[in-house]
């Protein structure tokens, strides 16, 4: 199975450097000194990591035969595809790979179906799961422990427990609630002035 691990940013200096926009878990496994990875679009590749290295908190690689700023440049915004085996797995047991969530049914801790996982988005602060509903629109889920709260890959399902307003029908239920709240300080308000007026 092929993985896009990282997309390539701009040239770095006059030797050939590259950023590297991640889109990996596992930098150090997938995109280490000896990495042969295939390209999109293909014609700029294969290409193999001569050296990587951290600068200012950006990952730096120069690819064996891109030697100064203009072979460097043109091969920016090419994305990095490695092969991984579909049964491999991270390390960590609470970690996944993009592949093992894709497609995977979401439902709350009650068994009512929210949607299946369309893509993940990884965004510097955290991870979010796209899902499609049954009606066609999208909701965005926080990969985290709080709202996702259990994995299960053999039954191929996602169980959440989402704040209110999260989701569609939560978000409804809460603003019924709030115009309920706000039509009950209408009516205190309401009552306070008669009362102002009685004593008049």
């Amino acid at each position: 199975m092929q993985l896009v691990v990282a997309r390539i940013g701009r040239a770095h200096g006059i030797k050939g450097e590259v950023t590297v926009e991640v889109r990996t878990d596992e930098p150090e496994l997938r995109l280490g000194p000896g990495a042969v990875l295939a390209t999109d679009p293909a014609s700029t590749g294969p290409l193999t990591i001569e050296t990587g290295r951290v600068h200012s908190g950006r990952l730096l690689l120069r690819f064996e035969g891109v030697r100064d700023r203009t072979a460097a440049e043109a091969l920016r915004n090419t994305l990095l595809i490695a092969d991984v085996d579909p049964d491999e797995r991270p390390e960590e047991d609470d970690e996944y790979y993009d592949h093992q969530l894709i497609d995977l049914d979401v439902v709350l801790t009650d068994g009512t179906e929210v949607g299946r996982i369309t893509e993940i988005s990884h965004l510097p602060s955290q991870d979010l799961f796209i899902v499609e509903r049954p009606d066609g629109t999208e909701v965005m889920i926080p990969f985290v422990e709080e709202i996702v709260t259990e994995i299960d890959l053999d039954e191929q399902r996602a169980v959440i427990d989402p704040p209110p307003g999260l989701i569609d029908d939560r978000a409804e239920i809460a603003s019924a609630r709030d115009e309920s709240d706000e039509a009950e300080t209408d009516a205190d308000k309401s009552d306070g002035d008669k009362t102002d007026g009685d004593d008049n």
